[in-house]
């Protein structure tokens, strides 16, 4: 049998090219409905962003009116930051009010003691000075400097008892005698020693001042201050023959 193709090549080409415009008309079409799609998503979302963001403007402008019309809002503002640093500051403050108790703890018994004219704290440089006079002369004043030297400060860390000593570098002042408001010769001492951290720290547990005489709870500042703890400043020594002149 014999075939005989009647369709010029001219018209096969044609076909052909037809054939391929179609099909790229369609994909075309595919991808524009696509494309117009993201297109709608894309627009939706953005429309939902903008109608959220115009409500949380209007909710923002709402509340901010309404803190303007309260009374003296910039001093509650205040206060309420205030209140809310409190904890912090209260766990971080210092007892210093431990001091005095410290100071009857560390003094020894008679005829040793000490009478002390004046104290002074120094929290930046975390030291202690001390002046004051002592009727048994310098035996009274070496006694309160061992006893100084020998007295620890007991904490709690993690449940167990910790000692630092009391008293560290300690400087010594000058000495001279004096006498005292009842008329008695006495030593007129200075010093000055650092502390530790823990002496004056809040602590929930119990702090002792552990002296050779015994302990001394001061957590809560419990002990009272012997009246003859401090007393006034001693003075110089009047010359007895100056005096008979001056008569």
């Amino acid at each position: 049998m014999i075939e005989i193709n009647l369709i010029p090549d001219v018209k096969r080409e044609y076909l052909k090219t037809r054939m391929l415009r179609n099909t790229v008309i369609s994909m075309s079409i595919v991808v524009g409905i696509i494309i117009v799609g993201i297109a709608v998503v894309l627009g939706l979302f953005l429309a939902g962003q903008l109608v959220t963001q115009s409500i949380q403007d209007s909710t923002i402008k709402s509340g901010s009116e309404e803190l303007i019309a309260v009374e003296d809002i910039n001093k509650m503002v205040t206060i309420q930051q205030q209140l809310k640093s409190i904890d912090g500051q209260h766990e971080s403050k210092a007892i210093r009010s431990r001091l005095i108790d410290v100071m009857s703890a560390i003094n020894p018994p008679e005829p040793n003691n000490v009478q002390i004219s004046t104290l002074k704290l120094n929290p930046e440089e975390s030291t202690i000075s001390i002046e004051g006079s002592a009727v048994n002369g310098y035996i009274a004043l070496e006694v309160f400097k061992k006893t100084i030297t020998n007295t620890s400060v007991q904490t709690q860390q993690d449940d167990q008892d910790v000692k630092v000593p009391l008293a560290s570098d300690i400087v010594a002042g000058d000495t001279s005698f004096g006498e005292n408001s009842d008329g008695q010769r006495v030593l007129r001492f200075t010093f000055t020693f650092k502390y530790p951290d823990e002496l004056f720290k809040m602590s929930d547990a119990p702090v002792l001042i552990v002296t050779p005489q015994g302990r001394t709870d001061v957590t809560d500042s419990k002990l009272g201050v012997p009246s003859s703890l401090f007393g006034a400043k001693a003075n110089d020594i009047k010359n007895e023959e100056g005096a008979g002149n001056g008569q």
